[in-house]
Order: C-alpha cells, then structure tokens, then sequence
C-alpha cells in the first residue's frame, strides 16, 4: 500500500448556511470517490463557515456543526475524509479537524496557533490547545480522542500500528509559525500532514503558500495537502481557492484558483515509501517515548498502479506577466458574483460619473459576467442566479449585462461633455442600461431653500466644500431610488486613497451597499484601467480588452464639482496620487511617524519635488488622515485585497478623536527648518 490517491477539496461556503454548507461537502466528497480517492482534506471550519464572528459564542452553532457532521460522515463510505468546525470542549471553544475513516469518526484535532492578526481575530473567540495533550470529548452519546493527536491508519486488525499510515494536522496558522506543529510530527514518523485553511487571498499570496507546503513537506520528509476556503465567505475576505499537494520536496497538483464553482477537487498519488525512505536517511534526533497522542484507525487502502511523474498546470492568466492586474480584476468579480448571489440581489447600479473610480466599478462587473462565464459557462451563471428572472432567457454576454448592470450618469452646470461621453462609451462597450439624466434643478432647489433661510447668496468663495458636497449628495437620492426599483446592490465609488485623507463626500460617492474599490489606491487603479483597455484580462484564451475605457484614461481624475474655469484636479485638491500612495504606506501600514516618513520621502522625491511641497504635503496627510476616521467608520462594506487595507472593522483600527499628530508635525516643521538652516551655514572645520 505505498502509493494513495489523495485530494484536497475547496469549498464556496457561507456562515452558518447549514444545508447549503453540508450539501457542498457532500457533494465534494461524492466527487472525490468518482475519482477513486482514499484521502479527502476539507477547508478550516468549512462545516459552519470560517466567518460567524461573535455567533461563534451561540452554544446553538456547536449543535448545529455536530448535526452536519454526523451527517457528512455517513457520506464517507470507503474513504478517510478531514473537515473543520468548532467544538465546545471543558466550558471552551476550539477550532477543530475531525478525521472519519469510512463513516466512523476517528478524533478531532484542535488549532494550537490562533491568527490574530489583519483581518482575523480568532483569539476573541476560540482558545488554542496545548501541545501535547490528549483527551476525550463525548458527541452524540460517543467518546472521542480530542487534541493534539495522530492517527494511526492501518489496513487488517491493528496490533500496535507498525504498518499504519500516519496522518496529522496543522491547521492554517499552524503552519506559518515558527514552531509549527510540524516539527513533532516528523519526529513521530508522520507520512501525511493535512492543512485545512481559511487563508484569504493577498496579492501574489499563492506564492508564499506554495513555498511554505513544498518546504514543509521536503523538511518533514512527509507529503503535505493543503487546502482552502473559495470566493466571498462572508462579506469582506475573498478567498481564491489555492489548494495544493506536494510530496518530500515536490509540488505533485495545485487547484484552479478564483473559480465560480461550489466545490473544486484536486488530486494525486503519494507514495509514502518515498517518504518514509527520505525519514530513514535523514533522521538523527531520538524519537518520543510517549504514545498518548497515537490515535489508531481502519481503512483498508486499495492497491493502485503506478503513475507518471506527476507536474502541476500553471493556469494562463498567470504566465501573462501582468499578475497582479489579473489578481485584482479576479478577486474582485468573484467577490463581486458571490456576494450578489448570496444576498439575492438582482444586479448592481452604479452612478457612472464618467471618472475612473466609478468607470472601474462598472468594468469591473461587466468582466464578472465574461470571467463567470469562462469558469462555469452561461447555463451554469444563470443557474446560480436562478431567482433573477430577467437573465434566464439571456443568450449572450452583452444580454446578461444589459439586466444585471445599471449605469446612471447625473450632471450638473458644472459636468463635462467628456465626462458624459466617457460614461456612454464605457456602458456601451459592456452592454450595461445607461441613464442621463441632469440633476441642476434640484441642486438650486437645496442652494434656494437654504439661501431663503440664512439671508444670503452662496458663493464659491465663501462656501466652496459645501457647494460641491451637495452636489455629490443630491445624486444619491435618484441612484437609489433606481437601484431599490430593481432589487440591485449599489456600488459605492470611494477609493482607498480617498478614504486615506477622507476626500469623499459622505452620503455622495460613499453611498452604497459594497464599496469594492476601498481597498486599493487611485495610483494603481488608474494603471490598471490602461491595462484594460490596452491589454486586458485573459480570459478563454483570448485578452478581453474593454476599449470604452479609452475616454477615462485619457482624462485628469475630477471630482467636477466646481465651475468648469476652476479646472478642478484631484491631485491639486489633494497632492500627487503617486506620492499619497507612497505617504499613506509609511505612515498608516508601516506606522511611521510625520517625521520618519518625511525623511523616507525626501530621499525618494528629493529630485521630483521642493522641501516646501514635500512638507506641505505631508502635514496635509496626517492632518486629514486624523480628521477623518470617522469617514472610515462608515463606509460600506470593502474586500480584502493585501495588507494596505483600511477597513476599521476588519484591518486598520484609529480612534475617531486624537490629538491630531500636533506635536509630532511641530517636531517635523523644526527638523525640515533646521535642515534648511545647516543647509545654508557654511561649516568650517569639518
């Protein structure tokens, strides 16, 4: 029994979506034995869903997870199938694996390394087991071994385990530390190592997972399964499905990623002879006496013939050179697709300014509709959105966004004929319903109503942010109306720069059900819609290129909120979006303050800009970043994209009132003066 066939399963769920979640297992571990595999490795906590939050605290959640898992084990017929859920155990809560081999549940081994940092707060509701202990927990009128445990799976009546395969768990964080559960595992002889995870997707974090599985598995002398949740969970994280197999140093598979399917299956055949030869060579330490953590199981493996060397595909859209272009645009459709299904929306509406933000937002779902379709096909996209009638009789691309997208451009005195002709082009380029309509009128009703009230004229001299606020605010009204009309989700058009220094309008731009640009800053925003245009996503083979973007990138980013003279800039209201971008990565990622970032940015556009812009421009920053947390309390829901985020709810936490780093830029204005007066002294002697 050297060579098993293995897998590791991916799975779209949702929190405590019981039935939902369960037939999704089921229906990945009926797949899996269509493919004759033995070994089946489930996601973290896929049986309730990764993101319940403080309803983890519901004893109800841990009856409800030990119902589906009773159920899901009468699934496992003539396999060994690993799923996650979190299990109440001596007045606490751990994240645990339960391993069942062939309808009978094994034991259950809990997470000893809680992530509790970025996004995840793990720590707020579960403990972490200790190393090395093992005792039992009772579930449904049975007793099972609980803990750090190691089963021992052997074929015919077990006599000590001398010809057992070995399989343990490190689930998620467990495997990023330092000292990871790993390390005891190879020295108890582990053939297998099964990491279920719920690692949301970063850019380019697919790379450092496949590091940290091959190196784990050519370190360990083990093979190594490792698999993750797929698409949008539970509102912010997006989770790309990575999942990936990788035996004594060798990646054997690795999983589609980004996919719009329930369930994805990746298989390969592990031969633990291998293995166990790598461990005899290179072992030297004294193995454990103890044998409390061995757990012994059944399972009468099936002899399988050999296979050829065994190489993962590299999917297209990652051999293009434009990685991150392509991350972006896929992260964001299926984030966008799953959480339009699961709130059983009818489609988006986004107020199409004819700016980059809310042009992005809308190009963004026109590609949700091609790439869906590249992943599942028509039928299966209307399929999974089978409560929208207007799409079942759709028969193109162009057909499906004409229902699901709604684009509506409000211009006032103060719009442009560019402006309006980049919308029109963009919403016709996708097939999305475009509407213009002017919205002056009611702007001099609001301008006259409060005129009447305080005895004057408003003027742009005098009241220039409150004259361009209400023009942003009176869109919202009409863009909502249309979107309530046909059940769709309004998208607020606010990037992170934006968010950054609170250059938005709340109640205006900010107003939306999802804010899905609120992760990534106009800098690189602006790169990536000229990627779209000019290039394009790879999708079925060919660069899909949305050439309406044409008109928006070739215009200077406007809010078009003051008199058309003014030529109002986003980058003269606020500074370089380049250097925000720079400013806002030292300052609120790195936590840098007004003087050490100052310093970091001189050196970098020392040659590009003057001490006296470069000054300006960061009191500007961090006397805005401050003022404006409030802002940040409340925009709509964002996605996760990487480790710049600023979602206070989920990322990056500041308090609403502070002192306004006064003190630090005081201490910053006297270094830039003092540099400027050692610069200008003639220094003699030295």
């Amino acid at each position: 029994m050297p060579l098993i066939k293995v897998a590791s399963g991916v799975v779209n769920q949702t929190p405590m979506a019981w039935e939902a979640n369960t037939r999704n297992i089921v229906d990945a571990i009926r797949e899996a034995r269509k493919q004759d595999v033995s070994l089946l490795c489930l996601p973290e906590l896929c049986i309730s869903g990764y993101g319940c939050d403080d309803y983890f605290f519901a004893p109800d959640m841990v009856e409800q997870a030990q119902h589906c898992l009773l159920e899901i084990a009468e699934e496992t017929a003539g396999m060994i199938v690993a799923v996650g859920l979190p299990l109440r155990h001596n007045g606490s809560l751990y994240n645990a694996a339960c391993l069942i081999s062939n309808k009978q549940i094994a034991g259950f081994y809990c997470k000893q390394n809680l992530a509790n940092n970025g996004i995840h707060y793990e720590a707020r509701w579960f403990r972490p087991w200790q190393p090395g202990v093992v005792e039992s927990i009772e579930v449904n009128q049975m007793f099972y071994p609980i803990g750090d445990l190691i089963f021992d799976v052997a074929s015919g009546p077990i006599l000590g385990g001398s010809h057992g395969v070995k399989i343990a768990f490190e689930i998620c964080e467990d495997g990023w530390v330092a000292n990871r559960p790993a390390r005891r595992h190879y020295e108890r002889g582990v053939d297998i190592i099964l990491n279920p995870s719920a690692s949301h997707f970063a850019f380019n974090k697919f790379m450092v997972r496949e590091k940290l599985v091959v190196d784990a598995s050519r370190s360990f002398s083990c093979s190594y399964i490792y698999t993750n949740l797929l698409g949008n969970e539970a509102g912010r994280a997006v989770y790309d499905g990575d999942a990936m197999i990788a035996s004594n140093g060798d990646l054997l598979a690795s999983s589609p990623r980004f996919s719009y399917e329930d369930f994805v299956i990746t298989t390969a055949v592990i031969d633990t002879e291998y293995t166990r030869l790598s461990q005899v060579q290179s072992k030297i330490a004294v193995p454990a006496k103890e044998r409390t953590w061995r757990i012994p199981a059944r399972f009468d493996f099936p002899d399988i013939e050999p296979v050829l060397p065994q190489v993962p595909e590299i999917e297209p859209f990652e051999k293009g050179g434009a990685l991150k272009e392509e991350e972006f645009a896929r992260a964001e459709c299926l984030a966008l697709f799953d959480y339009l299904r699961k709130s059983r929306s009818n489609g988006f509406t986004i107020s199409l300014s004819g700016g980059a933000d809310s042009c992005a937002c809308t190009a963004l779902c026109g590609l949700m509709i091609r790439l869906a379709d590249e992943s599942i096909g028509m039928d299966r996209f209307k399929q999974k959105l089978s409560y929208i009638k207007e799409i079942q009789s759709a028969r193109t691309e162009e057909d499906l966004a004409k229902a699901l997208i709604h684009n509506i451009y409000q211009g006032t005195e103060n719009s442009s004929s560019d402006t309006l002709e980049s919308a029109q082009s963009l919403a016709e380029s996708i097939g999305s319903t475009f509407y213009n309509v002017n919205i002056n009128g009611l702007v001099e009703t609001y301008k006259g109503l409060i005129e009447d009230q305080i005895g004057r004229k408003l003027t742009w001299e005098q009241d220039d942010i409150a004259l361009q606020n209400i023009q942003a605010r009176v869109r919202a009204p009409g863009v909502w109306l249309l979107t309530n009309l046909s059940n769709h989700l309004l998208l607020a058009t606010s990037n992170r720069s934006e968010a950054a220094v609170g250059y938005a309008t709340m109640d205006g731009d900010t107003s939306g059900s999802i804010s899905p640009l609120a992760g990534i800053d106009k800098h690189y925003l602006r790169q990536w819609l000229r990627w779209l245009e000019t290039v394009g996503c790879e999708v079925k083979g060919k660069h899909i290129r949305i050439e309406g973007l044409k008109k928006v990138n070739s215009l200077q980013p406007t809010a078009e909120l003051r008199p058309l003279a003014q030529t109002q800039t986003d980058e003269a209201d606020l500074m370089p979006y380049e250097f925000l971008n720079d400013l806002e990565g030292l300052a609120i990622r790195d936590k840098k303050s007004p003087l050490e970032s100052y310093k970091n940015l001189y050196v970098r556009y020392k040659a590009t800009y003057s001490v006296e812009q470069l000054l300006g421009w960061t009191e500007r920053f961090f006397k805005l970043w401050s003022r404006n947390q409030w802002k940040r309390e409340r925009y709509a829901p964002s996605f996760h994209l990487d480790d710049r985020n600023l979602d206070p709810r989920s990322w990056c936490r500041f308090p609403i009132l502070s002192g306004g780093f006064e003190k630090e830029l005081a201490e910053l204005r006297a270094y830039v003066k003092g540099a400027a007066v050692q610069n200008g002294r003639k220094r003699i002697g030295f």
